[in-house]
């Protein structure tokens, strides 16, 4: 009789061992957040444009080096080898042109990177720190991205967090 008590009162202390232990998670869309902060917007606007402009400006410089390119095809029977010469590396310097203006512009330190880093960084940092509040005011251990995460197939509406966080940020909903 006394084993069993021994280990009722064992299992009971390990039941509540095991309960003191979990974990308290939640969900964040982060699309739905930063869908609804307007400085978000307007920064993707931004970079937008300047995207749309770049990509003219590139454009511009690689149909000069096709211009010159036809020009030089059509005119190479009447050419000297001189002439011929000088044609090819002018193609070839505007291909050049145009590869690193592409780079310069949207390479991986890119200006559009850059840009991309100067306006949305400050705005992630904010919604990152009311994650975070709204994460130690509730005592959650993890808090997941509904919208970047494909693995989580269903979740329930009660542990989505997305509209305290925007609260923390002065947006309701």
């Amino acid at each position: 009789m006394n084993i069993k008590k021994t280990l009722m009162v064992a299992l009971a202390v390990m039941a509540g061992a095991f309960t003191c232990m979990a974990q308290k998670f939640a969900l964040v869309d982060m699309e739905y957040v930063l869908s609804n902060i307007a400085d978000y917007e307007v920064a993707n606007n931004q970079l937008e444009q300047l995207s749309q402009r770049w990509q003219k400006e590139v454009e511009n410089v690689s149909r000069e080096a096709e211009t010159l390119y036809n020009n030089y095809k059509s005119q190479m029977p009447f050419l000297t080898d001189e002439q011929k010469k000088k044609s090819e590396e002018q193609i070839v310097a505007k291909e050049k042109d145009a590869m690193e203006l592409r780079n310069k512009y949207f390479g991986p330190e890119g200006e559009l990177y850059k840009k991309r880093q100067t306006l949305m960084k400050p705005i992630q940092e904010e919604v990152y720190n009311a994650v975070k509040k709204v994460s130690e005011e509730r005592g959650y251990m993890c808090i997941f991205d509904r919208a970047s995460s494909s693995d989580i197939i269903f979740a329930s509406p009660r542990i989505d967090i997305s509209n305290e966080v925007l609260s923390k940020l002065g947006y309701s909903k």
